[in-house]
């Protein structure tokens, strides 16, 4: 690293600073409500930065959160905020912000995972963070698609209003399905004001955000928010509703949530790109390819404590498996590990039995929250599968992992 800069820990006094340096990263201004969701969010205590003479050139930092994995949720440093100033880069900023940072949450000991969106996905890998989470992108033809289900026999209703007049109900069904929703954080009350933050100057176009919560003879059971973005062509209305979350447990309430959000007044196009690989909506149309999915990456993951991670979360069938796993900048992640367990709990420790399976740290990350089999890496080339072993099954889950959010 460039010998001038020096990497120190935030103050909460760096936090313009830092929204500058986004603003020249992300090429984009973070004003009024958008400043301030974003400062209502910032840990200083875990905020380092790449201090060049008093002029911050580059930031990184880890917000305290839990996430939810097979079986359990877990604390997980969820990254954000990263980014080296234009005319800092090339000189091994970001490498050095990185490794301190994973280092810390490591020595630290609270959290044995961390996560993150990339904005490059070419550039994570390099610091052992492996794609966990894909996320479909539907723009829906929603005058050309059809709910094939008939609505339910006694429907539930449907209110709709202002996001944080509703919020003690959209909080309530959140909090019910997230532990069962495996890639959903935690959401405190700093984390549901920055969800439902709204600034004018972010809505490209659209109106302010709406919600609706479904509820049933046992209260709200389902909510949905969205904006609309007007539209009027030669041939009329053509507007488009922009969802942002769907989240309902039950199947019925999940149509009639759909049935709103396909049905909505002068509106052609039904976009939401927050739908999980395996979203029931593919399923519950007539035209399926009106849908128009596109597969997109969502969350990034890193094993800082390995045997830790392992163990912490459950599986789906029983797995005896020796893993050999490479971790150039956790060396404590390195050697051969003993992995036991299944859906009632697990053990992992160091072994010197043979390996069945050799991998690199990225590689187990991505397989971690079992939206990727170890199988299909393998037949990348990814991950060397020694023996018949294959802990696969074990690895994957009843659904795929999903999100929520950008944080």
């Amino acid at each position: 690293m460039d010998d001038m800069v020096r990497i120190r820990p935030g103050t909460i006094e760096d936090f313009p600073a830092v929204c500058e340096l986004l603003e020249l990263v992300f090429h984009e201004d973070i004003e009024g409500e958008a400043r301030a969701a974003e400062e209502a969010v910032f840990e200083p205590e875990r905020s380092l930065i790449a201090d060049d003479s008093g002029v911050v050139a580059g930031h990184a930092i880890a917000f305290s959160r839990r996430l939810t994995v097979p079986g359990a949720a877990l604390p997980a440093a969820h990254i954000s905020m990263v980014g080296v100033r234009p005319t800092h880069r090339r000189r091994g900023l970001l490498t050095a912000l990185m490794h301190r940072q994973l280092r810390e949450i490591a020595e630290a000991g609270r959290e044995p995972i961390a996560v993150l969106w990339a904005s490059e996905t070419s550039i994570y890998p390099r610091f052992g963070y492996g794609p966990a989470i894909g996320r479909l992108k539907f723009s829906i033809m929603n005058r050309e698609v059809r709910l094939t289900a008939a609505p339910a026999a006694q429907p539930g209703r449907l209110r709709m209003g202002d996001p944080a007049t509703l919020l003690p109900d959209l909080r309530r069904v959140y909090d019910r399905l997230r532990p069962g929703r495996v890639g959903w954080s935690e959401r405190d009350d700093r984390w549901w004001r920055f969800v439902l933050s709204d600034p004018k100057d972010r809505r490209d176009g659209a109106t302010r955000q709406y919600a609706v919560v479904h509820e049933g003879a046992g209260g709200p059971d389902g909510y949905a928010l969205w904006r609309v973005r007007h539209g009027w062509n030669e041939h009329g209305p053509d507007s488009e509703v922009a969802v942002r979350e769907v989240a309902a447990g039950d199947p019925e309430v999940y149509q009639a949530l759909w049935r709103f959000l396909l049905g909505i007044d002068l509106s052609r196009t039904v976009t939401y790109s927050m739908a999980a690989v395996d979203e029931p909506l593919q399923y519950l149309v007539d035209e399926p390819r009106r849908l128009g999915a596109a597969l997109a990456d969502a969350l990034f993951v890193r094993l800082v404590d390995l045997p830790g991670a392992l163990a912490a979360r459950r599986y789906r069938a029983p797995v005896d498996v020796v893993l050999e796993v490479e971790d150039p900048i956790l060396a404590a992640n390195t050697g051969r590990w003993r992995l036991t367990g299944g859906p009632d709990g697990a053990t992992c420790v160091r072994t010197g039995d043979p390996a069945d399976l050799s991998c690199s740290v990225s590689d187990l990350g991505a397989a971690y929250l079992g939206g990727t089999s170890p199988a299909a890496l393998a037949a990348a080339g990814r991950v060397r599968q020694l023996t018949e072993n294959d802990p696969s099954t074990a690895f994957g889950w009843h659904r795929a992992p999903s999100v929520t959010e950008v944080f």
